[in-house]
């Protein structure tokens, strides 16, 4: 571990920086496992034994001098989905399947491909994923009972509206002292770790005040094991690797978007040393993926607000995410019982403050505003993110994106008629022996502008000179289908006696012209360089 070039020049100094942050981040991630487990539809300590064992693995596996690897916000209403729809247990499987993809796109570079995902799709569907977050905490800040979870957005609201006649007002005495701690203490004690503070505060005034009024993690999970469940494989089928394979791969692409830019992020607040390996990272989220559902625990990625504690308290190394790891284990082995006392009602302040501080309300308005292609894809992926699922969000988003892309794209070949050199009618003219004209095409030529090529065929073909240039030299792109227009405008060039010469044709395209055949079929003699 320690030949890591993370931990090069490592010392104790550095050693008791290191433990500083990572039990500070350890503080703020015991709350945040157990708040993010239940909202996913599962029980808290499957959190806590995430962020044991998908923070020590990434800490010591991944591409990050600084990322806090766990569970997260972004992943709740697909993994509540997979609950709900296949049950825990296929849960598991699906993050394994997750892990095993995460691997495969380390290895094959997918780490680049992440940038080309439009900020249309990602602010769309994280706003999309923030309103799923915050209203469903409804529930528990007005401590409604008779609820049964339901799939869809909705359905769950019109389970809570008909259910509200069960409103308890101890559930929203708790979970008002919750915010008022979250608004106020970080303006008198900025030092303080404030959601630990958020849950413990309100544990205390129920237990004092008003004990057995309102639900809490005893009486409604049963307490917390004080230990780490054994080792167990899931039961992997064919048919649950068909059914599962399209969340698995939602929830990597999900996780390799939030790993990355976590990293990007840990670069940005440190700039005064190495930048992060993008493919080692997602290497070891998903080795980290691959193992923690052996051992109960949920999907996990990089942590942005915990990755920028860990910075902010003063880490130097991987080392502060494995003393993070040790601080979550110890305090479950020691005081898991204790957490049996914490109310629901006390964790939904904490997600909704989670769930309004990852919502990118500015940059959502500011799309919208543009009143432009890229505000429609907002506001689809944000729509199907609430009402259908964050897998048709994203894969719907994209394709919007692309389709807009490419209209786009449509107009961005420019065809004008240009002024012949004297170097052309001298040398084209005389050998010719006829008029000639000058067509100057600027951009690229491919599938989505080939249409507005071709309607251009007429003018083209309408002049009354009969040997027309084409002049290539700014040509930035050509694909089959561009390729396939040029050779109808030959072929119809032919049928009336007209001659194309390609001047300036770049080299890289000539070469593609010959690997095509349409080199030969133009003819070497019409190929003009000068």
């Amino acid at each position: 571990m320690f030949r890591d070039r993370r931990f090069l020049n490592y010392n104790a100094a550095g050693f008791r920086q290191d433990l500083i942050a990572g039990i500070t981040v350890g503080i703020v991630a015991i709350p945040l496992g157990m708040a993010f487990a239940i909202a996913s539809g599962v029980k808290p300590e499957y959190g806590l034994y995430t962020t044991i064992i998908a923070g020590l693995i990434v800490a010591l596996l991944g591409g990050s001098r600084f990322q806090i690897a766990g569970p997260t916000g972004a992943f709740i209403p697909i993994l509540l989905a997979i609950v709900l729809q296949y049950g825990y247990e296929d849960l598991l499987i699906a993050g394994f399947l997750a892990g095993v993809f995460l691997v495969v796109m380390g290895f094959l570079g997918v780490s680049n491909l992440i940038h080309f995902v439009p900020r249309s799709v990602t602010i769309g569907f994280t706003t999309g994923i923030a309103v799923i977050i915050f209203t469903g905490q409804f529930q528990n800040f007005f401590g409604l009972t008779g609820i049964e979870k339901k799939e869809f957005f909705h359905e769950s609201m019109m389970e809570i509206i008909r259910q509200f006649y069960t409103v308890n007002t101890y559930s929203i005495l708790t979970a008002a002292i919750g915010l008022l701690v979250i608004f106020i203490l970080p303006k008198i004690a900025p030092r303080v770790p404030v959601l630990l503070v958020a849950l413990l505060i309100p544990t205390i005034c129920t237990i004092l005040f008003f004990p057995g009024r309102v639900e809490t993690i005893g009486t409604a999970f049963g307490g917390i094991p004080q230990h780490l469940p054994s080792f167990h494989f899931p039961e992997i089928s064919l048919s649950k690797l068909v059914a599962l394979w399209q969340p698995a791969l939602i929830i990597a692409a999900l996780g390799a978007i939030e790993s990355l830019l976590s990293a990007v992020v840990a670069d940005g607040m440190k700039s005064d040393v190495a930048k992060h390996d993008s493919k080692r990272e997602l290497f070891g989220q998903g080795i980290a993926n691959m193992i923690t559902p052996l051992f109960g625990g949920i999907p996990a990625t990089g942590a942005i607000a915990r990755t920028a504690t860990n910075i902010r308290s003063g880490a130097v190394s991987p080392m502060s995410g494995v003393i993070q790891s040790i601080f979550v284990l110890a305090f479950l082995l020691v005081f898991a019982p204790y957490a049996s006392y914490i109310p629901l009602a006390a964790m939904a302040p904490i997600l909704m403050y989670v769930a309004w501080n990852m919502s990118a309300r500015k940059a959502f308005v500011q799309i919208i505003s543009l009143r432009s292609g890229d505000s429609l894809v907002l506001l689809t992926t944000f729509l199907l993110t609430i009402f259908i699922n964050l897998t048709i969000a994203v894969e719907v988003g994209i394709l919007l994106a692309a389709l807009s892309f490419l209209r786009k794209m449509s107009g961005s070949l420019d065809i004008k008629e240009s002024k012949l050199t004297d170097v052309e009618k001298f040398k084209l003219a005389t050998d010719s022996g006829k008029e000639l004209i000058k067509y100057k095409l600027s951009g690229p030529l491919f599938f989505g502008t080939a249409k507005n090529f071709e309607d251009r065929y007429p003018k083209f073909l309408k002049t009354k000179q009969s040997t027309i240039i084409l002049d290539m030299e700014n040509l930035t792109a050509i694909d089959a289908t561009g390729e396939a227009a040029l050779s109808a405008l030959l072929d119809e060039a032919r049928r009336q006696n007209k001659r194309l010469i390609f001047k300036k044709v770049p080299p890289n395209k000539v070469n593609l012209f010959k690997r095509s055949g349409l080199f030969e079929k133009i003819g070497k003699d019409n190929f003009f360089m000068l």
